[in-house]
């Protein structure tokens, strides 16, 4: 028996990023075993990390339909763990998903070996490479070889969050990876290794070959200490090319040129995006409203018409309201709601019947009583009354938390249009803010002027904000996450975040994308740097790229223009005036995800080369939003992939947890 890699290439088939991973798991891994296997149900059996994958991926419905059965009615506590004790069955064969441990090893073994085997036949797929020393152990037990039908690397190991985005779930990553002690050198390198490896998985499944662009170093000069932190995107560029060079040959119809973009970044190339407030729903929804991942509470009438009781609902693609709002301004999104509130009033007799009786409009516990009256309409009516009531709930955290001026004055910062005098004059004028709101505005005044913090004004401000000594660790550690901090000497409360940061707006216009929503100004860093890897503009000082194109390599689609260029942008910008609350009806920004969807995504073949992009440390929704707009932008799919997904209070809360030690070179023996 030998070991076999992946066997079915994507080719020209240009399905979404999604959709290639949930086919990889359903059909060339569960449907595979079909060949050869006189079990009609088989017995799915995974470890808590590949239990993770799968959830991420396929629906329950999913699996059974590809003849899966299960170990008990306790779904989720069995296919948690490999580990637990489970019961024989020596007429069914099992699938194992698992990663390629040495624990792993050793359970599969032992359940397969003896006389009386758990099961009557396994196959075995791997989650990602697995070492030539544990293949040579299962292939020594001689009571267990056969009765393996199959023992494959699925090279597969990255959660997908969106149509266009992955995690490698590593939420430790910035405490891991970039304030590290001594002490924690090996942990160092395993989240790097394991980091890699995951991003390397992504390429697998996807059949590309990338160009593997990365931020270089900076701080490797005579004046300054690099540390191990400065090398992260370098070595995680490496990591990904070894795996993706071994690919080339272990797996058949891996492609040998180069077919798409990957840049790797870390979070140091913006510090702002983790922080401000982004005002599209999506990003409204997880920011204010305390939501566990994608699930939502909120409360139903009962149907025997008593008390309420709470509903859990995933916020996801599956609901098509959601789809359509998630990346609209929320002003718009509210405005939408209200529009559909009124063409199904129009269209309902029903409803018109209780506006009449009443008086009133519909309310939203109004519309989920409906949902029992009109069983017909209750998909439809149960959807528009659940995001009403959400973005009521929005709105009215917007109103009480003053939110509009929070944002107002955060825009403002970064575009240079507001400084020290206007952020005093804030802290003492709106007592009603809160102090996360505060310390958020302080982090963004850090980050655009760090020379305001080698002094004593840095304490003078927090004490003006009214924020805690615990607040300010994670002002102070955000300093671990720029590429040009010099090593502090000394004591005190010291902050050099960018010491070439330019000392007014800290963002440059956008030419030609006028929005006429109020605080909608802000873009991540990444948009502007997505763009510039799609012209083959990223600056040469700043960014390295492992592998050359080989002279076939065609990024853009040959529909597009590759001599077209955008005008230098102004770094200063005025205040915008032109900017409502509410955007014109039928203007499209090419933000909300119908307007990409029915732009770009309808027709992906005729789109160009994948552009895959990297965040150590955090992504942010503003930067998974860009990824949408960019794919009708650019006519080119873009991916985003991140270490996380980070909404601002998750990641304020990950830089209070870093230490402010650094391991810098000089501390190793290498």
């Amino acid at each position: 028996m030998s070991l076999d890699s992946d066997s079915s290439s994507q080719g020209g088939d240009h399905r979404s990023f999604r959709q290639i991973t949930r086919d990889r798991l359903l059909f060339e891994m569960l449907r595979s075993t079909r060949k050869d296997s006189k079990s009609a149900w088989k017995v799915l059996i995974m470890d808590k990390f590949t239990v993770k994958i799968m959830s991420y991926s396929c629906k329950m419905a999913d699996i059974t339909e590809e003849g899966v059965s299960f170990l008990s009615s306790n779904t989720k506590s069995k296919l948690e763990d490999l580990y637990k004790r489970r019961q024989p069955l020596p007429s069914m064969d099992a699938i194992y998903f698992i990663q390629p441990t040495k624990e792993n090893i050793v359970m599969f073994l032992s359940d397969m070996s003896g006389r009386s085997p758990l099961y009557k036949k396994a196959y075995v797929f791997f989650s990602s490479p697995i070492q030539k020393d544990l293949v040579s152990q299962i292939k020594k037990d001689l009571s267990v070889l056969p009765r393996i039908g199959a023992l494959s690397e699925m090279n597969l190991e990255y959660f997908p969050i969106d149509s266009q985005g992955f995690i490698t779930d590593h939420e430790r990553a910035l405490e891991e990876l970039f304030c590290e002690s001594a002490e924690g050198f090996n942990k160092f390198n395993a989240c790097l290794n394991t980091m890699a490896t995951r991003i390397s998985t992504v390429f697998a499944s996807m059949r590309e070959f990338p160009r593997v662009h990365y931020r270089v170093a900076k701080t490797i000069d005579a004046s300054t200490m690099t540390t191990l932190r400065d090398m992260v995107p370098t070595k995680i560029a490496a990591g990904v090319w070894n795996y993706l060079s071994k690919y080339k040959t272990s797996i058949p119809e891996f492609p040998q040129t180069e077919t798409c973009e990957l840049l790797i970044v870390d979070r140091s190339v913006d510090q702002i995006a983790p922080i401000i407030h982004e005002w599209t729903y999506d990003a409204m929804c997880h920011d204010l409203l305390f939501m566990d991942g994608n699930k939502y509470v909120h409360e139903v009438p009962s149907k025997n018409g008593s008390a309420s009781e709470k509903r859990e609902v995933l916020l996801e693609d599956h609901d098509p309201v959601w789809l359509e709002l998630r990346h609209a301004h929320i002003a718009d999104a509210s405005e939408r709601l209200h529009d559909k509130m009124t063409h199904f009033v129009s269209k309902n007799k029903a409803a018109q019947l209780h506006q009449a009786r009443t008086g009133a409009e519909l309310s939203t516990r109004d519309l989920q009583k409906m949902v029992q009256a009109l069983p017909q309409y209750s998909d439809q009516i149960d959807k528009l009354s659940l995001h009403v009531e959400i973005a009521g709930k929005l709105n009215s955290i917007i109103r009480e938390q003053c939110l509009r001026d929070v944002g107002q004055l955060e825009q403002d910062l970064v575009f240079g249009d507001a400084g020290t005098k206007e952020l005093i004059n804030f802290f003492r004028a709106q007592l009603g803010v809160s102090r996360e709101n505060k310390l958020r505005l302080l982090m963004i005044y850090a980050a655009i002027n760090p020379e305001k913090f080698e002094s004593d004004k840095g304490t003078k401000l927090m004490q003006l904000a009214g924020l805690s000594a615990d607040d300010m660790i994670a002002v102070n550690n955000m300093r671990c996450l720029c590429a040009d901090t010099k090593k502090a000497s000394g004591g005190g409360f010291t902050l050099k975040f960018d010491v070439h940061k330019k000392k007014h707006g800290h963002r440059k216009e956008r030419t030609g994308e006028e929005s006429a929503w109020a605080l909608s100004r802000f873009y991540p860093v990444l948009e502007e740097l997505i763009e510039k890897l799609s012209k083959g503009e990223l600056p040469k000082d700043e960014y390295n790229c492992m592998n050359d194109p080989s002279p076939s390599f065609h990024g853009l689609p040959s529909t597009t223009s590759t001599s077209a260029r955008t005008s230098p942008a102004h770094l200063m910008r005025s205040r915008r005036s032109g900017g409502s609350w509410a955007r014109p009806r039928g203007s499209d920004d090419g933000y909300s995800s119908d307007s990409v969807l029915k732009h770009a995504s309808s027709d992906f073949k005729k789109l160009g080369q994948r552009i895959f992009v990297f965040v150590i440390g955090g992504a942010t929704r503003s930067e998974l939003r860009a990824a949408h707009k960019l794919t009708s932008k650019l006519k080119r799919e873009v991916i985003l992939g991140s270490s996380s997904l980070d909404d601002p209070p998750q990641f304020i809360t990950k830089l209070k947890m870093m230490s402010a030690e650094e391991l810098t070179l000089d501390d190793l023996q290498i």
